[in-house]
């Protein structure tokens, strides 16, 4: 279980209770819970709950900012296939539906029997105090590939879930706030310009 209680804004530690709280309750209320890893990570974004939502539940935008996703495709009926990098340059695939949508505050997922890295979770949106944008909670429960010695290969490789998710709600940040997302002196945006 991953205890860091860090904010993936700043990395400062969060009131460690109200954190807390917030991903024992979004495990609670996780309709399928699927794995024994839990990664719970939180980062304020200064857009509104429905901005966010909305781009989230596009699930297509996903590999956007998230760094480790190739490719996620549509099925129909609320059901994805996803296509996600792993170490040594393999990749791992599932199909995953969406088992709770609250537009503008909840999206919640079940990877299907079968899948590469069983894996569950949702993404809680809310309200920040003092009109400082939105609390983005990404709460993931996950089983790791190989157990043990899956995680910490993953780990070594920077493929960790837990390590990952941190990441990506700083690129979601970014992304959300500027309209890009920072890598190394240029950003995605730039080097897609140099592409074209």
């Amino acid at each position: 279980m991953d205890d860091s209680r860090t904010s993936a804004r700043d990395d400062a530690p969060l009131s460690t209770s109200k954190h807390a709280d917030r991903i024992e309750d979004a495990t609670l209320s996780l309709v399928e819970a699927k794995g024994d890893s839990l990664s719970g990570k939180t980062v304020t974004i200064n857009r509104t709950r429905q901005e966010l939502y909305d781009y989230w539940r596009a699930l297509e935008n996903l590999p956007t900012f998230m760094e480790n996703v190739e490719r996620i495709e549509a099925l129909g009926e609320n059901r994805y296939h996803w296509v996600v990098k792993a170490p040594a340059g393999t990749t791992v695939e599932w199909v995953a539906a969406i088992t709770q949508d609250i537009p503008g505050e909840v999206i919640a997922w079940a990877s299907e029997d079968g899948a590469d890295v069983p894996n569950s979770g949702r993404i809680d949106f809310r309200d920040a105090p003092g009109d400082r944008g939105t609390w983005v909670t990404a709460t993931i429960l996950y089983d790791p590939p190989g157990g043990i010695i899956g995680k910490l290969v993953a780990k070594l490789f920077q493929r960790e879930p837990a390590i990952q998710a941190r990441r990506d709600l700083r690129r979601f940040k970014q992304l959300m706030e500027t309209g890009e997302i920072a890598t190394g002196t240029r950003t995605q945006a730039q080097f897609a310009e140099e592409m074209d």
